[in-house]
């Protein structure tokens, strides 16, 4: 692979759980990755998954414009140009609290992450995509099967998630005339730090505690790296990829 053939990918939340892997799966393939998250330590142990990749570590915090603007700079100065984002940093909150408990702080800072951050890195992404030459490239975001139905006790994740499928679509309608294909994963049940408590027992809507089963990340981070590789003209809108026997379609 050529220099101008090579293909650069920006990955949040890339120092665990699915960004790790799909950081990892898209170094596997060639790629190079920018790893952008709050701990430069976890962002290398995540290149250092794949030996002999080009990775380059920016510590960000994508709730912060000032940051997120200091990480496509690095980009652009370490690589030139920009064909991915993978719009994955996410938190999921203080788990488990009612609505009348629920902290304004704790609102915020999920609110914060999951959408004031991805909307930031989009818009510079975007940004990006639209002046380079050739023009054009790649967003994928992060939903969450909580994009289209809530968990209990879930408020303001799940209120992010489903303003993520918003933002999926405004993006995706106003990149058409750039070359830029914006698509939004829905995952469930991917097997991670953060899906954790679902092997020990989780609320369900029925008021009962049940386990709930996972399934592998790597699963995953190759549906990401099927979704990146689409030739510009074709674009996966959404994609649902969850754990087969997860308490989510139907009535469980």
């Amino acid at each position: 692979m050529t220099n101008r053939e090579k293909r650069i990918a920006v990955v949040t939340g890339a120092g665990s759980g699915i960004g790790r892997a799909v950081a990892v799966e898209l170094l596997g393939a060639g790629w190079s990755v920018a790893l952008a998250g709050r701990r430069v330590e976890t962002l290398e142990e995540t290149g250092a998954l794949a030996p002999g990749g080009d990775t380059l570590a920016v510590r960000t915090d994508v709730s912060r414009p000032e940051e997120v603007e200091a990480l496509f700079a690095a980009v652009r100065d370490r690589f030139g140009r920009l064909d991915l984002l993978f719009n994955n940093a996410g938190t999921f909150g203080p788990g488990g609290v009612p609505v009348e408990e629920l902290s304004y702080d704790a609102w915020r800072h999920v609110v914060d992450t999951n959408l004031n951050g991805a909307f930031l890195c989009a818009q510079a992404a975007y940004r990006q995509m639209k002046e380079q030459d050739p023009q054009g490239g790649r967003i994928i975001n992060n939903g969450s099967v909580s994009a289209h139905t809530p968990r209990p006790h879930s408020v303001a994740y799940t209120a992010t998630k489903h303003a993520l499928t918003g933002l999926t679509k405004s993006l995706s309608l106003d990149g058409r005339p750039y070359g830029i294909a914006v698509g939004q994963i829905d995952i469930g049940n991917a097997a991670t730090d953060m899906t954790a408590r679902m092997r020990r027992g989780v609320l369900q809507a029925n008021g009962e505690v049940a386990v709930e089963p996972v399934m592998d990340v790597a699963d995953v981070a190759r549906t990401v790296r099927h979704m990146a590789e689409l030739p510009l003209e074709a674009n996966v809108q959404f994609a649902t990829v969850l754990a087969t026997t997860m308490p989510y379609v139907g009535r469980g």
